[in-house]
This record gives structure tokens, C-alpha cells and sequence, in this order.
């Protein structure tokens, strides 16, 4: 995965002398759960999600787009109490756009920045007990207006386990409403 994102950023850096790049931020409402085998009693739970983004044209139609992102992630446990979990999610998104439409695929690394469980009143500190990395990959649709002004849709279906335990099976699924605004490399029409 590393050799991966070096030869994402090398082929970025490469593109960026003649592109016309623009930058923004966004913010959005997640959706999360905890799927596989070990996630019986767990529900989704709200969160949120904000950043900032790069986009950089590879051709008329074509974009690549890193991010980074904090994303509040986890679980609501049955009978009370929840997982919550914070990501520093650092997403590549390879989008087609057209007429204002985005459609969007890339791989999604995230660091695991806070994990505890909370019950009632009472928070415990769980960090030690999940990886400190997950792994994803990202489907999305979006649109983006002229003004800059633009939203999205995006799934982020987790591919690696997230708990330490060996044998487990645990993975992150989330499901982001979001607002964005690019503030440059707008289209000259």
C-alpha cells in the first residue's frame, strides 16, 4: 500500500506543473457501523466528518483527488453504550466529472486517532485493543456547481480488520453525506 500512495504522489507531483489545481474543504454526517464475523449486537451509529481536499486534472473529464479527512466512526452496542472511534482518513479518489456530475473510486488509508467505549456516564480509553491502521476502499457520487458550492454521497467499505485480537473479524463501513467548496481551478466557459 505504501509503494502504492508513493506512486500516486510521484504521478500527482508530475501533473501538477500544467494542471489547473484546486483546493477546498468539506464537512459531512456519516453513517457508521462495524461489519463481520465479531460485530453481532452492534448497530450504526451518526457521525461526522471534515477536511480538506486537492483536486488536480489528469484530463478534460478526468480528476485525481487526495484528501484528508478526521471521520467519526464506531458503533451503537444493543442494550446501551457505544464504540466511538476518530480516523485521520487520508482518501486517493480517482473521479470522472462531467457537466457538474463527479463519479469517484480510490483507495483510503486511515489512522486511528481515539477509540472508547461509552456507557452511560462512564468512557474507557480501548485505543490498545484496535489496529492503529485500516484500509479502504471509497465509492461516490457528488455534483459541483459553478459557484464552488457542491455535495456528495460516498461509501467506504472498510477491507481490513480493525481489532487486534488475532482470529477476529471486524471491519469499518461507512456511508458519508457531505457539503464541499473548491475554492480554485473552477472551469473557464
Amino acid at each position: 500500500m505504501k509503494k502504492l500512495l508513493l506512486s500516486a504522489a510521484i504521478v500527482v507531483a508530475g501533473l501538477c506543473a500544467n494542471a489547473q489545481i484546486g483546493f477546498g474543504v468539506k464537512a459531512g454526517l456519516n453513517v457508521a457501523s462495524i461489519t463481520g464475523d465479531d460485530s453481532e449486537g452492534l448497530k450504526s451509529k451518526i457521525g461526522v466528518n471534515g477536511g480538506g481536499f486537492v483536486t488536480i486534472p489528469l484530463a478534460s473529464t478526468f480528476a485525481v483527488q487526495p484528501e484528508l479527512l478526521f471521520s467519526t466512526e464506531g458503533a451503537k452496542i444493543d442494550g446501551g453504550g457505544t464504540i466511538n472511534l476518530g480516523y485521520i482518513n487520508l482518501p486517493v479518489m480517482f473521479q470522472y466529472r462531467k457537466s457538474g456530475f463527479i463519479g469517484e473510486l480510490g483507495p483510503q488509508i486511515g489512522f486511528l486517532a481515539s477509540a472508547k467505549v461509552k456507557d452511560s456516564d462512564v468512557s474507557v480509553d480501548v485505543k490498545d485493543e484496535f489496529k492503529s491502521t485500516s484500509f479502504a476502499v471509497n465509492f461516490g457520487a457528488g455534483y459541483q456547481l459553478e459557484s464552488g458550492l457542491g455535495f456528495g454521497l460516498r461509501y467506504s467499505l472498510g477491507l481490513s480488520n480493525i481489532i487486534q485480537e488475532s482470529g477476529s473479524d471486524a471491519k469499518t463501513s461507512v456511508i458519508s453525506l457531505g457539503l464541499h467548496y473548491k475554492f480554485g481551478g473552477k472551469s473557464k466557459k
